[in-house]
């Protein structure tokens, strides 16, 4: 008995894919959509958003030293 082969939607452009050995870009579903998502994430279009730091002086513990 074969086992069937997962298949998954292409994280570019969500048509299936097949995630097996024999898929030479999984998990995309070709070397095109491959290539995009490459390019999205070499041009940093994949960025996660940093929280604003608070208003006021930053309290740095390593640069004051031990406590007195």
């Amino acid at each position: 008995m074969a086992l069937k082969p997962i298949v998954v939607p292409c994280p570019s452009c969500r048509q299936p894919s097949r995630f097996s050995a024999d898929n030479p870009w999984r998990p995309f579903c070709s070397e095109r959509c491959r290539s995009l998502d490459l390019g999205a994430w070499a041009s940093e279009a994949y960025r996660v958003p940093a929280q604003s730091p608070p208003d006021g002086p930053v309290a740095d513990d390593a640069a004051s030293g031990p406590p007195h």
